[in-house]
């Protein structure tokens, strides 16, 4: 699969979030950016330290009117546990078929200490107000992912 393309309409999707309760990306059209991560699995050191700074940067993006949705092939139950464990203050979605992360190109070959598995290759897209692809992280930094984002939106929307 490739990415989406930027300056297109972002792939729509409709998703469980931590607590159940459905969440679409059309619903934020028309008043809020949009920062949707892949990351590859709830309490994992990485994936901790990535949700993290976006839990103490919410602030920011809330004055940048943007919302973030992190989405992983977890199911609703470990990012329930995930979101009270680390007191995150953001949707966590689940794609446990992966269908939203085929429609993103992020579902991919991984090597892991010499093995190869499909999984989620961590990626961040930034979605306009309009609904529009705007920018594609692929090289994700998990310790600066935040301030990388919201430097992007600083400068850009």
């Amino acid at each position: 699969m490739s990415l989406p393309k930027i300056g297109n309409k972002a792939p729509k999707f409709e998703l469980r979030n931590q607590d159940d309760v459905s969440v679409k990306l059309s619903s934020f059209e028309g008043s809020k950016n949009v920062v949707i991560y892949f990351y590859p699995k709830a309490m994992t050191p990485g994936c901790t330290v990535q949700a993290c700074g976006i839990r103490d940067s919410n602030a920011q993006f809330a004055s940048l009117d943007t919302v973030v949705l992190g989405i992983s092939p977890d199911p609703v139950v470990k990012l329930e546990k995930f979101r009270e464990k680390e007191q995150l203050n953001f949707d966590l979605l689940s794609d446990e078929d992966h269908v939203v992360a085929d429609k993103y190109g992020v579902w991919g070959l991984k090597k892991f200490m010499g093995k190869e598995y499909m999984g989620i290759l961590r990626t961040t897209f930034i979605v306009d107000k309009s609904g529009k692809l705007r920018h594609i992280i692929a090289k994700v930094k998990t310790k600066t992912h935040h301030d990388d984002v919201a430097q992007y939106i600083k400068e850009n929307l």
